[in-house]
């Protein structure tokens, strides 16, 4: 029976790649020109320092930018608030997004049995996995789930099968 895994992961290379893009852009622009502003990714977060809230907001939007280049969801990240740090700089964390919870994972079975499709899902593990008779089914499931507005990460399609 025809069958995929719906998956919440993060390229990590395409996200290191987007950082150290970010990192290039923000070195050489003229706005951040004498600002200690900085980039860094940590093993589950990416964190933003900054001299103000102005240059904060600008790496952020540089470095969505570049996300969006490289492919990378902006689901991806969640924004923590904006905290002042150490040496009069604020600083934010955004934290990385990956695989589904129990919760998506309920979100995504109640829009599989509201999409009318016949097919079937279940959630295994961070991931849910979807069946069908027919692949038609399947992808139009995908087309549904993947633009739902109630869906708050980004998803990936993994392990397809057409037996």
């Amino acid at each position: 029976m025809p069958s995929f895994d719906i998956v919440s992961k993060v390229d990590m290379g395409e996200l290191k790649n987007a950082i150290l893009q970010t990192q290039k852009e923000i070195a050489t622009r003229f706005d951040f020109k004498g600002s200690k502003t900085s980039v860094e990714l940590t093993s589950e977060n990416v964190e933003i320092m900054a001299e103000d809230e102005s240059k904060m907001k600008s790496a952020l939007d540089v470095l969505r930018t570049k996300m969006a280049k490289r492919n990378v969801g902006m689901r991806t990240l969640e924004a923590g608030p904006v905290e002042p740090s150490s040496g009069q700089m604020w600083k934010q964390v955004l934290k990385l997004k990956q695989g589904v919870d129990k919760d998506q994972g309920r979100l995504l079975n109640r829009l599989v049995k509201e999409s009318g499709l016949k097919v079937t899902s279940s959630y295994m593990d961070e991931k849910v996995r979807v069946q069908s008779k027919k692949i038609d089914d399947l992808q139009s499931l995908w087309a549904f789930v993947k633009n739902h507005k109630e869906v708050l990460i980004d998803l990936q399609m993994e392990n397809m099968k057409r037996d």
